[in-house]
């Protein structure tokens, strides 16, 4: 017996069958309870493509079985259950997250990582039976930077004092020393020699030594005034700041008083020096001053030490990853956009991105054993925490194959990492597709994108499109946004979409087709949607888009 559980929203053009458990944790639509899920109907079903079935249902799974159709979302649209969910799973057949899921959004400075939203991503998935392709493990953006700069920082050390410059004026008859301001002698007070500041004087009372800019200096000196005095410290360049009014340092009159002031020289300063500015209140009578300095206490870790607290971080990293995942997501982009098309190597292929700003794995590992670690790693992890292996695929993700250097490029990274033995199953092209009403321009799009796909067809790997947005453009280039195109423009972009299609499952060997996934299901501020949004109602609206991946996907 179906129960069904009600509540009546705007959005009820659309109704969710769920679990009662889900029920319990959303409220977005009409709901039915039953033991299996679906999403119906679609968001619209408004003329002329009221009769057509959702979208993955077209695809001919004993011609194509690898085909698949997916869909870019934000988690937190996914979560909600709502339109974007809706039109997702009952039209796709799995979900990806872009860079949600990356580490740079999960794990802080400190190496928290935060699953949440990701728990009850997956917590859904599982209770629907669908399925999700993995964000990147990884890559050179999105990643948790903070982190890596903390675990690879210098290592402190123990450091001894050093002894530096002393100024005895005790032992002396004359002032050599810098007035920069006021006057400033050698002079008896106390029955003994002192250097005497005047007031409203700027004087060095030491000066002459060496600065280290990573060094923390002490100074010492003993002072006396007869009155209350107030004064400025300022050491190579930098102010110090004292405890009274504007950072002033108090000096109280009566007795000998030794002062210690700490501080690091200012940036660019190479001189070396303590300044007194003294105020209009009281003269000062200074001793004896010196300076020594504790070296920085930091050193850089070394190779080996490097290599170690990076592979700590990918072991961590990774087992939190396929903790949480358990074994639901077995599809992942393993490395994304790691080829750095400006700089050639001797061998004319691209090499890969490297920082001297930031931790880049491959920095780290070494170019030729990224992806053998981060593989081996990934698929260790993967099977210890619940995953079957012979499920796992890993795809190397990368934009702009459409240049034939950089798909060389790739191909010759792919070549050298399957070598070192890593995991590589498939290829995750990044497509940057547009119709153009030139005809020229039209055709030199065709070209492009047939020899990409014939280029990936001779790889061997698994491969997979994704961005598959197409922008429009008129004949001077110009791109046509959603809502200013016809309904003749709407279907030549149909069309150029269905070519796409074709083009992929008649190109790409039917057991390498790894599948499609479109950047946006509905539009932007381009046409780019299977629906466009109804500027009234806010509604999804079918497209000519819509009916075209239908007609592609089925072999028409």
């Amino acid at each position: 017996m179906i129960t069904k559980i009600y509540n009546k929203v705007a959005l009820g053009v659309f109704s969710f069958l769920l679990p009662l458990s889900s029920f319990l944790v959303t409220s977005c639509a009409d709901y039915n309870v039953t033991d299996d899920f679906y999403a119906e109907p679609d968001p619209s079903y408004v003329e002329p493509y009221n009769d057509l079935d959702p979208v993955k249902q077209y695809i001919n799974r004993s011609q194509y079985p690898n085909m698949t159709l997916g869909a870019t979302l934000k988690v937190s649209d996914f979560n909600k259950q709502e339109l974007a969910h809706a039109a997702c799973v009952t039209n796709c057949d799995n979900a990806f997250f872009g860079t949600s899921l990356m580490s740079g959004n999960i794990v802080n400075a400190k190496g928290v990582m935060n699953f949440l939203d990701m728990s009850d991503l997956l917590t859904h998935v599982e209770e629907i039976g669908y399925e999700v392709y993995g964000s990147p493990i990884f890559a050179n953006t999105n990643q948790p930077d903070e982190w890596l700069a903390n675990l690879t920082a210098p290592i402190e050390i123990p450091v001894d004092f050093v002894e530096g410059k002393t100024a005895n004026y005790n032992d002396s008859t004359e002032f050599h020393g810098t007035v920069e301001k006021g006057s400033a002698s050698i002079a008896k007070y106390d029955d003994q020699n002192t250097l005497k500041i005047g007031t409203a004087a700027n004087v060095r009372i030491i000066e002459g030594f060496e600065v280290d800019p990573l060094a923390k200096f002490t100074t010492t000196f003993w002072v006396k005034s007869d009155k209350d005095a107030s004064y400025t410290v300022t050491f190579s360049g930098n102010k110090v700041d004292g405890s009274g009014a504007d950072g002033k340092w108090i000096l109280k009159a009566g007795k000998w008083t030794k002062v210690t002031v700490e501080a690091q020289s200012a940036e660019g300063e190479t001189d070396g020096y303590l300044r007194i500015e003294n105020s209009r209140s009281a003269v000062m009578y200074i001793q004896k001053v010196q300076v020594g300095y504790y070296p920085d206490n930091h050193r850089p870790q070394t190779e080996q030490e490097m290599k170690d607290t990076i592979m700590y971080a990918i072991n961590t990293w990774c087992d939190g990853l396929m903790k949480i995942n358990a074994g639901r997501i077995s599809l992942f982009d393993l490395i994304e956009e790691a080829i750095d098309t400006k700089t050639v190597m001797d061998n004319g292929m691209f090499d890969l991105k490297h920082s001297t700003e930031k931790i880049y794995w491959q920095d780290v590992l070494g170019s030729e054993n990224y992806a053998p670690v981060v593989s081996k790693v990934a698929s260790d992890k993967f099977a210890a925490r619940e995953g079957d292996p012979s499920l796992l695929k890993f795809f190397i993700s990368e934009t702009g194959l459409e240049d034939e250097q950089t798909f060389e490029s790739l191909k010759y990274w792919i070549n050298t990492w399957d070598a070192n033995g890593a995991k590589i199953d498939g290829i995750n092209a990044k497509v940057s597709l547009a119709y153009s009403e030139d005809a020229a321009t039209l055709a030199a799009n065709k070209a492009a994108y047939e020899k990409l796909l014939g280029n990936l067809a001779s790889t061997g790997k698994l491969i997979r499109l994704s961005n598959f947005d197409i922008k429009y453009k008129d004949a001077e280039g110009t791109n046509v946004s959603a809502s200013a195109i016809t309904a003749s423009q709407r279907q030549n972009l149909a069309d150029f979409y269905a070519y796409a299609i074709r083009s992929y499952m008649n190109t790409i060997p039917n057991d390498k087709q790894a599948g499609i996934c479109k950047a946006n299901l509905s539009d932007t501020s381009d046409p780019v949607g299977l629906w466009a949004i109804d500027t009234k109602t806010k509604d999804w609206v079918r497209t000519a888009t819509y009916k075209a991946f239908c007609d592609a996907l089925s072999g028409k």
